[in-house]
């Protein structure tokens, strides 16, 4: 593996509950040269937490930057060109966190660790679990 892009729920159990990551993706995210996150899933969690729809990750958002960057994480760019390429992915995938997740990975040549499928129809994405 080279460089990896975790997904928001990736992010999450890789710092709070790494037993929950699939054997594929804790090898993927070991072996990485570079262990990306965009910011996009910070925010994602902020509202999941705060709409009371990801209760479990509600403490670890004072922290959960510091940690991942204090691990190595980088963050990976987010910018007007990157949220224009997700808005006109030929994908039918609404959710627009998935869209900025996967033009991400895209642009940067990055494997998604992600344990949703739902990305797999996307041509060009590569995915592992």
């Amino acid at each position: 593996m080279t460089d990896v892009l975790l997904d928001t729920h990736t992010l999450v159990w890789n710092l709070d509950e790494p037993v929950r990551l699939g054997a594929a993706a804790r090898a993927a995210i070991e072996a990485a040269a570079r262990v990306e996150v965009s910011p996009i899933s910070f925010y994602e969690i902020g509202q999941k937490a705060r709409l009371g729809r990801w209760a479990e990750a509600a403490p670890l958002l004072p922290r959960i930057k510091s940690v991942f960057l204090e691990r190595g994480g980088r963050l990976a760019a987010l910018s007007a060109e990157l949220c224009l390429a997700a808005a006109t992915l030929d994908w039918p995938h609404r959710d627009p966190f998935d869209r900025i997740i996967a033009a991400t990975a895209l642009a940067g040549g990055l494997i998604l660790v992600s344990a949703d499928a739902g990305f797999d129809g996307l041509p060009g994405l590569r995915r592992v679990w």
